[in-house]
């Protein structure tokens, strides 16, 4: 599988990487063997880069990934921290930083973290010169490797990008979620940052595979609206909401059959678009079953997608989206 250079950590990592939230079982039971069997697959799929978090099952996804590094040295992963608190810039401070850390190391069962991202903080804690003075004590200390932020908004991260040692931003971009494109990805280029594009699939919309008869479970966090949910509105469905978002998923699938790649599924060909944009550093899909980790991994060896597909996927956000969801992220 096609290496990148994942921005300032300057470790390779594959175009497409696997996201872990799901092996946390936070919406709906995996059993540690077929946790394992998912990480099995992408990594013989051509996966070198993981992608947690220490609240994802509180802890167990990174618990998991730990006992699997043991047989499978050499992978990169990216935990995430700050989520397991109220999220107030107070509760952001070196001794927290410290502390959540070390829970992070023993679960993974490192010494030095690959990769540590706050996860989608509180925007004075992005803009804040404290927060960076204790992530670089962290990295003098070599508890961490290198650290990025992880975000919700274009501005957050164009924040975190002007900060010297960032090394990445992980944020939403997909085939319905394009502002990402206009500032972030080309400041992410040019100064030297590397872009983590999670909710690829737009929170399985882009698979092709969701009707109007399609339920999630009670614990799933697709049924959780903007009211409920603990996290932004736009993680779920890149914020169109679950009918909207079946509409234009329906369009999009349209598309990859008229002028997608012979035989690619709608997910690999939304995995390629995210693969396709300047300045992605890699691709983080979630996948429930080895078959799926295979198949998203298999998205990497699309050949680049056609400007006809480019532009009428353009199009369907400019003209379906854009004004919808454009200004709030």
């Amino acid at each position: 599988m096609e290496q990148r250079i994942l921005g300032r950590t300057g470790r390779d990592v594959s175009v497409i990487g696997l996201g872990t939230w799901q092996l946390g079982a936070d919406w709906g039971e995996v059993s540690d063997s077929d946790a394992l069997a998912v990480l099995e697959a992408a990594v013989e799929s051509g996966v070198t880069f993981l992608d947690t978090a220490d609240v994802y099952g509180d802890g167990r996804s990174e618990t998991v990934i730990g006992a699997f590094l043991r047989s499978h040295p050499g992978l990169m992963v990216a935990t995430k921290m700050g989520r397991r608190v109220e999220q107030v810039p107070a509760n952001y401070r070196l001794e927290a930083f410290r502390e959540w850390t070390d829970r992070s190391r023993t679960n993974l069962g490192v010494d030095t973290l690959d990769l540590v991202q706050l996860h989608c903080p509180p925007s004075a804690v992005i803009d804040d010169d404290a927060t960076y003075d204790a992530l670089d004590t962290l990295v003098a200390d070599g508890v961490i490797a290198a650290y990025g932020v992880s975000v919700e908004t274009c501005a957050q991260a164009l924040s975190a990008i002007a900060r010297p040692h960032v090394a990445s931003v992980q944020i939403i971009c997909n085939a319905v979620r394009h502002k990402p494109l206009e500032e972030v990805l080309p400041a992410a280029q040019a100064a030297g940052v590397g872009i983590i594009v999670r909710v690829p699939l737009a929170s399985g919309l882009l698979s092709g595979r969701y009707t109007s008869a399609t339920t999630f479970a009670s614990d799933d966090h697709r049924n959780y609206n903007e009211s409920g949910a603990a996290f932004d509105v736009g993680e779920t469905f890149s914020g169109l909401g679950f009918a909207r978002g079946l509409e234009v998923a329906q369009a999009f699938t349209e598309l990859v059959a008229r002028l997608g790649p012979p035989d690619a599924t709608p997910a690999q060909v939304a995995l390629a678009w995210c693969r396709d944009q300047a300045g992605v550093s890699t691709v983080i899909p979630g996948a429930r079953s080895p078959h799926q980790a295979q198949a998203n991994a298999a998205a990497a060896q699309l050949p680049p997608l056609s400007a006809e597909l480019l532009a009428a996927v353009t199009d369907l956000y400019d003209t379906r989206l854009r004004a919808q969801i454009h200004s709030r992220w």
